[in-house]
């Protein structure tokens, strides 16, 4: 009987972390990679990140479900890779190591990522979307 492959601990945390990141922050990601290729306009980016987001700017439903799947895409990682890895002829100590360390980057990575992602799509509405919808909004009128 041979031995499964023992699991790419950094792909892995990789995959996973990216994952959880974007799907966490896709309501603004979204919007902004869709309007910076010409796809949508101002307005319905704005409309569409407001689906997701309350009038005061804080996290509505939507963005708690977005933020509830990268948790889950995150933890799955995590319990994926233990089962992938107690299927390998690894000793215990080496696993006890590699799951802690898998939490661990995916855990900052995942939240760093999520972090900068946010940053990011903030900068890139303030700067380009709302303008954008503002001069829509007055050609329109």
């Amino acid at each position: 009987m041979a031995t499964e492959k023992k699991p790419n601990l950094i792909k892995w945390s990789l995959k996973y972390s990216i994952s959880a990141a974007v799907a966490g922050i896709l309501c603004c990601v979204a919007p902004a990679v869709l309007f910076m290729f010409g796809i949508m306009g101002g307005v319905y980016a704005i409309s569409f990140a407001d689906f997701f987001y309350k009038e005061d700017g804080s996290s509505g439903m939507g963005a708690w479900i977005l933020k509830g799947i990268a948790l889950c895409i995150g933890v799955y990682g995590i319990f994926s890779f233990r089962k992938k890895q107690n299927q390998c002829a690894i000793d215990l100590k080496s696993k006890r190591k590699n799951f802690i360390l898998l939490i661990v980057i995916i855990l900052f990575l995942g939240v760093g990522l999520f972090l900068s992602l946010e940053k990011w799509s903030s900068w890139y509405f303030d700067k380009h979307i709302v303008p954008a919808q503002q001069k829509e909004l007055k050609i329109s009128i």
